[in-house]
């Protein structure tokens, strides 16, 4: 019997040293997120100059991800062409909404490529469509690493969902609609704080106090996206219910497919010259 950590379920696994990449990004990342809500006034760490290094911090990390996975042999050449193309295709969907009111259809792409080819490829799948998004949106900023990371927790998520190998039809749907309607409304709420608590002049019911109790500066925070981005996250949390009830069962059968016929994690058979 192998003493290695079992792997999560998927087309594309996560070993040990996958999981303790992804571990250590999504720990710096809530770090990064989440650090004003915890600094003294006196620290000077309210401030968004004091602060680049958490900027530049996530991309390496999030790269670690992508060679911890590769070192655990979760991705061959199959499942790397299979990440290009999915890539590709999340970030060709990104302009089409371009964030206009909130419609952002690459959500429901990232949701059911998650849920069919596991946590470990759709948290890379996800940081890397966020990544050539940007640059064909020109979104390119501090914010891109934050985004990154953020659709990679979504597109995770999705993979961790259960009943994988049994759940299918319209419970399958109905679970995956459900699970993207709270991811988009919870990548609203994750990204604002990237932002918040460098944003000056709001008022005292909204704006971050460094130093202040959290609790009164989570209530601000609340004021703050109910005032600022709910109407962008709500027609997000729709449009992507909307798609995926109406096109995620050909998806769904697309992915796994290309899944079964890529036959990923099929063990290498070498057979002598016939004579």
């Amino acid at each position: 019997m192998s003493a290695r950590a079992p792997a999560l379920r998927g087309a594309v696994r996560l070993g040990p040293r996958s999981l303790a990449a992804l571990g250590l990004t999504s720990a710096a990342g809530v770090a990064a997120f989440g650090w004003p809500l915890l600094a003294d006034s006196a620290s000077g760490l309210a401030h968004s100059g004091d602060a680049p290094w958490l900027f530049a911090g996530l991309l390496p990390l999030l790269l670690a991800v992508v060679v911890a996975t590769i070192a655990d042999t979760g991705l061959d050449a199959k499942a790397v062409a299979m990440l290009g193309v999915l890539a590709a295709a999340g970030a060709a969907l990104r302009p089409l909404g371009a964030g206009t009111a909130g419609l952002e259809p690459m959500f429901f792409l990232m949701v059911l490529a998650g849920r069919v080819l596991g946590p470990g490829f759709g948290f890379v799948l996800g940081a890397l469509s966020m990544f050539a998004g940007a640059l064909l949106t020109g979104g390119v900023g501090p914010w891109m690493p934050f985004q990154m990371l953020t659709m990679g927790w979504v597109s995770m998520g999705a993979g961790l969902l259960p009943g994988h190998a049994s759940l299918r039809g319209r419970r399958e749907l109905l679970l995956l609609a459900a699970y993207g309607a709270l991811a988009a409304l919870a990548y609203g709420l994750v990204m604002n704080l990237q932002g918040w608590p460098y944003i000056a002049g709001l008022g005292s019911g909204l704006s971050f106090v460094p130093g202040d109790p959290l609790h009164e500066n989570l209530a601000r925070y609340l004021a703050y996206v109910l005032a600022t981005s709910l109407g962008w996250d709500v027609p997000r949390a729709l449009l992507t219910v909307v798609l995926t009830l109406t096109l995620g069962s050909t998806v769904l059968r697309a992915l796994r497919r290309a899944t079964r016929r890529a036959a990923f994690d099929a063990p290498a058979a070498f057979r002598p010259p016939e004579p």
